[in-house]
């Protein structure tokens, strides 16, 4: 043997580097999803006559050209962060929970009833108490869903998707009623008191602090799910029904608990779309959110931590899309071909990673 001969690592070490890439395997798997979305879709747009590389980076520069777009493009990730946070912990728990879209749209509604109510109070009141409010609505909203699975045994697919309807036919009911402002043209509520305003994390701009919000949730989800007794009963929940009877752990604490944390997460994010962006209650803002935040989660490997980028990317995408259609023509409907060839690649990729351990 030479004497050249580079030392063996360490098996200790090996193993480690080993975890670290199996742990980074969906953020690498997202990655390459969205440059294979991308280059088919460019495909499409020379299709239609357009450079796909001019039509990119109007894109680009749509999202980030100015400090106005990275604004709008941060408040826009806010409510897919929080609802795709809950999603991935449900599905975490094999519970699939499809019900984000109402639970915002609820908790949108109950923060706003609140902001209505105590308008002119304290600002260190108001807008706890109807940030409080919007989470324990999305969170008593989804433990409805909970309660017919666990009591009456319909799938949560099918009640969470259905209650979707119900909450967005709700809210409406209530702003064509009393929630609704007199003489407006559109069904939406009085703008609220200011003290009910959601702070500005940046001054002099529109960035709220729902952001900051929205990424504490993701770093205490990822805590709450790797490092807690609780996240350690989902996951085992999650993996083997068996094996969870067999450890003592409740299914129907796991389904309430899970679903009462997404809708409460869910809830969160309505409130902060109406104190934060919006000041008052419209119809439909809560609109592709619910259901968006499904591919988040997935396009995150149901990781929290992963969420974060992934929401970035979504945001931003539907931000950027305006400026491509604007400047060039290109429809922003292609940005929904990027979102589901990226899905379908994302899918496919865990579909084979599964296949993989087998």
């Amino acid at each position: 043997m030479s004497s050249h001969a580079q030392p063996l690592p360490a098996p200790g070490a090996l193993s480690a580097f080993i975890a670290r890439a199996g742990s980074a395997a969906p953020l690498w798997r997202a990655i390459g999803s969205v440059g294979m979305a991308f280059a088919i879709t460019a495909g499409l747009i020379l299709l239609s006559g357009k450079d796909p590389f001019t039509a990119y980076w109007y894109l680009f520069t749509g999202a980030f050209g100015s400090w106005d777009r990275i604004v709008v493009g941060l408040n826009k990730t806010t409510p897919y962060l929080l609802c795709a946070v809950g999603i991935a912990l449900c599905f975490r728990g094999r519970v699939i929970n499809i019900g984000a879209e109402g639970q915002l749209a609820v908790g949108g509604a109950a923060a706003s009833a609140v902001a209505l109510a105590m308008g002119g109070g304290s600002a260190w009141l108001v807008l706890p108490m109807a940030m409080l409010a919007g989470a324990a609505a999305g969170a008593g909203w989804a433990s409805i869903g909970a309660g017919v699975r666990v009591f009456r045994g319909v799938h949560e697919v099918l009640v969470t998707l259905l209650m979707n309807f119900v909450a967005l036919l709700l809210v409406a009911e209530l702003l064509h009623g009393r929630m609704g402002e007199e003489g407006a043209g559109f069904p939406q509520s009085p703008l609220f008191d200011p003290s009910a305003w959601l702070p500005k994390l940046v001054s002099g701009t529109d960035l709220h602090l729902g952001i900051a919000i929205a990424v504490g949730a993701a770093l205490l989800g990822n805590f709450v799910l790797w490092r807690t007794t609780l996240g350690y009963r989902w996951r085992v929940a999650g993996a083997s029904a068996s094996a969870a009877r067999y450890a003592g752990i409740s299914p129907a604490r796991t389904v309430f608990g899970l679903m009462a944390t997404a809708g409460g997460l869910a809830g969160l994010a309505g409130a902060i779309e109406c104190v934060g962006v919006h000041y008052r209650l419209i119809e439909g803002f809560s609109a592709g959110f619910g259901f968006n935040a499904v591919a988040v989660a997935l396009m995150g490997g149901l990781n929290p931590l992963y969420v974060i980028p992934s929401a970035l990317f979504f945001g931003f995408l539907e931000v950027g899309a305006l400026s491509m259609q604007r400047q060039i023509g290109v429809p922003s409907s292609l940005v929904l071909v990027i979102q589901g060839m990226t899905m379908i690649f994302v899918l496919g990729g865990l579909g084979r990673a599964g296949q993989d351990k087998v």
